[in-house]
């Protein structure tokens, strides 16, 4: 059932926000991990956690897509409150000013450090910045080679962006499409079709594309990642008005769990070898992982409608921090973590700084930018502050 507080208001979703803020800081938690596992990274812990990687394994495959989902609801709700032009150009600038942003500020220091680490780069961090980092091309190469400048974490604000000029077109040519498509869409994910439809969906994107356009997050020829993430961004767009589905999702959040729980232990089992290899069981594996992708995403959402409707300051500073967090989180791991690099200090005790350190450094940033009326856009906030209202008027991404 819904909240009264859901009820009386639907444009502001409360739930929205808090998955939001949880699915951004676990970021956090997700690239400090990187540092541990075998899966490559700008750099690495002299440690190895391999116990880590199913743990990781867990979020991966539905983490990012929720967060695109959630934002096509946002840019529904705010699609409601502008005409398209003003629409397009407010995310315009809400995106793209962060972005050239942390591609010429934030960023640097990632590729510098990985350079410096996988090629014993000699020079300091100016004589990079201003013979190498503005280049233009494709140069040091610990494979792949690193193309630069480069938006490293920050691929996911040009994907939004995309997806939503892209989105603002269709409406442009079509203006009904969205309430005629919603709709229709809408009955057609109905009782248990909500789980089985999507689910056969991200099965065939897992299937067909993943093995000849592996993850790249380089915009172009990035195929699979495209159709996993503009899949999400529509199906959130589409069904953010729609209210008997975010019912359906309510309901469906146990069954939901139960599947996504059967989905990651089947395809865990095969990705781990604990199973013979074959054709079948390779399908199996892709299916399998294509169908949690989708089934976990619907649990979150269900659990987080029935019981993440507690509104209060913690939640109006937490949703007008957490994309400033984003912005500058990475950069702090990959220099905290560098900065400990031959400090001795035990894996648990290197994670536990890097983390704290990423955490006050994201926090001492937003309470800087926010004071600072020039500094905010370039942390893709309002120019003014304002009243953190809830997801429909507070997220840029």
């Amino acid at each position: 059932m819904s909240t009264p507080q859901q009820a009386s208001n639907p444009e502001r979703r409360v739930d929205l926000d808090w998955v939001r803020i949880l699915a951004f800081g676990l970021l956090i938690f997700y690239h400090v991990g990187m540092l541990y596992v075998s899966w490559g990274f700008h750099i690495k812990s002299e440690h190895r956690l391999t116990w880590l990687e199913p743990v990781m394994l867990l979020l991966n495959p539905w983490r990012l897509s929720l967060l695109f989902l959630v934002s096509g609801v946002a840019s529904r709700i705010m699609l409601g409150k502008y005409r398209l032009a003003a629409f397009a150009r407010a995310r315009s600038v809400r995106l793209l000013v962060p972005l050239a942003f942390g591609m010429l500020v934030i960023v640097p220091p990632q590729s510098y450090l990985q350079i410096v680490e996988s090629l014993g780069y000699p020079a300091g961090f100016a004589d990079y910045y201003l013979q190498h980092y503005l280049s233009f091309s494709a140069q040091f190469c610990p494979s792949p080679c690193i193309v630069q400048p480069t938006w490293n974490h920050l691929w996911f604000v040009v994907y939004l962006w995309v997806y939503t000029l892209a989105l603002a077109g269709v409406l442009l040519v079509w203006p009904a499409a969205a309430d005629w498509i919603g709709k229709r869409l809408a009955v057609a994910l109905t009782g248990r079709w909500l789980i089985v439809r999507p689910c056969i969906l991200f099965a065939a994107w897992r299937l067909f594309l993943w093995p000849i356009f592996p993850s790249t997050h380089a915009l172009f020829g990035d195929w699979y990642n495209h159709a996993d993430y503009a899949t999400s961004f529509l199906i959130g767009f589409l069904l953010a008005r729609e209210g008997g589905v975010w019912s359906n999702i309510e309901r469906q959040r146990w069954a939901a769990l139960l599947l996504a729980a059967v989905c990651f232990t089947v395809f865990i089992l095969i990705y781990a070898g604990l199973l013979p290899r074959s054709p079948m069981l390779r399908w199996l594996a892709g299916s399998a992982y294509g169908c949690y992708q989708w089934i976990a995403m619907v649990a979150v959402l269900g659990f987080a409608r029935r019981h993440l409707t507690a509104d209060g300051p913690v939640r109006r500073y937490l949703t007008d921090a957490i994309f400033p967090f984003y912005i500058v989180h990475q950069t702090a791991i990959i220099v905290i973590a560098h900065a400990l690099r031959g400090s001795g200090l035990s894996a648990g005790s290197e994670a536990a700084v890097v983390v704290a350190g990423t955490a006050l450094t994201c926090l001492v940033s937003y309470e800087i930018a926010r004071r600072i009326g020039w500094l905010r856009p370039l942390f893709g906030l309002r120019m003014a502050p304002h009243s953190a209202g809830g997801i429909a008027q507070n997220q840029p991404a």
